[in-house]
């Protein structure tokens, strides 16, 4: 306690946040660009997943973590199968060791894929939520908004039906559901619920892990009126969504509003329906909301009487991060290309995606990486291997492109005065 005493005294003038940084550069000098990454991988805790699923009971020569880190440096490369995977392993083999890797061929790969339960990276990757929620827990949000704020959605992912009959969707495809629960504020998925393709959106509702007071913005394929006033009225939650065309209601208040802003109307509105009067008994507030921009008119329903309108319209246009995270998910981290058939593969696959995604996101607060994650995700396959502070890294390429002037024409001017 007293050479922490002195250090701050003599060196006040240095900012606690330049210490970290300084401290977290010395820590990751000389290590690879994937072992910084992996150096916030959880051991002990990845252990107690590994033995809750006893999956390294018959392990011979490569174990869960090996599996996990080939996996993980397949995803963050986008190879396209395990032969490309094994190929590029092959050439960095010098550099595999010192980066916590292991060349699997891709029959032992495939095999650990098939027989490790994919519930010990389910259960990493609720590990790996918690951790990261607590680290942009006090983030700020553009609306000002102190409660939480939730996007939820799904995305379908095909499969082969003739290679994967467990996942039969329709019209003879098959499919897999991610459903996912993000945190606005990091752009943490919270919640993510796999499913086959055939189960409908709004019975994964009834999984959901509701807060009080919170707000849930959702698309209008989750209007289930039953779910709505059972799972978020009644347990002072809010949930935001689009209305359907055919939906019936009587409109009981009208506000009056300011129509320059784009909103046409802020009403309450009861249901009038045989059946949707009964599941929800209460008054739902009806936002009409025209976007300038594209000359689109949405109305959007919700229980949260006390937001502006335009608030509300603003944040349903946040629930788009979503959409966002599942490009990146789907795009970035390969998961459009399955490296196997099985229930047990894809969902391993899918898993460990989510796991990396998670280990990016804490990576990006804790080691001050100052780069959109779309463009920490896009670019770290290429440098790996790189023995450099990734902060560093990144800092360098964000210098780069705001310095770079070659003094050429533009290709497409500015014709915005013309």
């Amino acid at each position: 306690m007293i050479y922490v005493r002195i250090f701050f005294t003599r060196f006040e003038f240095v900012s606690l946040h330049l210490i970290i940084m300084q401290a977290a550069n010395q820590m990751n000098q000389g290590n690879s660009i994937f072992a910084q990454v992996m150096s916030l991988f959880p051991e002990y805790i990845f252990r107690q997943c590994v033995a809750r699923y006893k999956g390294d009971r018959h392990k011979i020569k490569y174990t869960c973590r090996d599996q996990f880190m080939v996996m993980s440096f397949a995803q963050f490369t986008s190879q396209q199968s395990l032969r490309t995977n094994e190929a590029a392993l092959t050439a960095f083999e010098s550099k595999l060791y010192h980066s916590g890797l292991t060349l699997i061929p891709r029959s032992s790969l495939s095999d650990l894929n098939e027989q490790k339960d994919w519930r010990i990276y389910h259960d990493l990757a609720m590990y790996l939520v918690k951790k990261a929620r607590k680290l942009y827990d006090k983030d700020y949000y553009r609306l000002d908004i102190d409660d939480m704020v939730y996007a939820f959605d799904s995305s379908t992912i095909e499969l082969c039906l003739k290679l994967c009959p467990w996942a039969e969707f329709h019209h003879g495809k098959g499919a897999v559901k991610m459903h996912t629960l993000l945190s606005l504020r990091g752009s943490i998925p919270t919640f993510v619920h796999v499913t086959e393709g055939r189960v409908h959106d709004s019975q994964v509702m009834d999984e959901l892990p509701i807060e009080a007071f919170a707000y849930y913005l959702m698309d209008k394929g989750y209007i289930d009126f039953k779910r709505l006033y059972r799972l978020f009225h009644q347990q002072h939650a809010f949930f935001i969504t689009r209305a359907k065309d055919n939906m019936k209601y009587e409109v009981v208040e009208d506000r009056r509003v300011d129509k320059s802003t784009g909103i046409i109307s802020d009403q309450d509105i009861i249901l009038t329906g045989i059946k949707t009067s009964t599941y929800y008994p209460e008054r739902i507030r009806m936002v009409v909301y025209e976007d300038y921009a594209t000359n689109n008119v949405y109305t959007f329903i919700t229980n949260a009487s006390r937001l502006p309108a335009l608030t509300i319209a603003e944040l349903y246009r946040e629930r788009w991060n979503v959409e966002t995270f599942f490009k990146f998910i789907k795009g970035r981290l390969h998961i459009k290309s399955f490296y196997g058939t099985s229930r047990n593969e894809v969902y391993t696959q899918i898993w460990i995606a989510v796991c990396d995604y998670l280990l990016l996101v804490i990576a990006k607060k804790m080691f001050h990486i100052d780069c959109e994650l779309y463009i920490l995700a896009q670019s770290i396959g290429l440098v790996l291997f790189e023995r450099e502070p990734i902060n560093q890294i990144f800092e360098r390429n964000k210098s780069n492109n705001k310095n770079e002037n070659d003094g050429q024409l533009s290709l497409w001017p500015d014709f915005s005065g013309q």
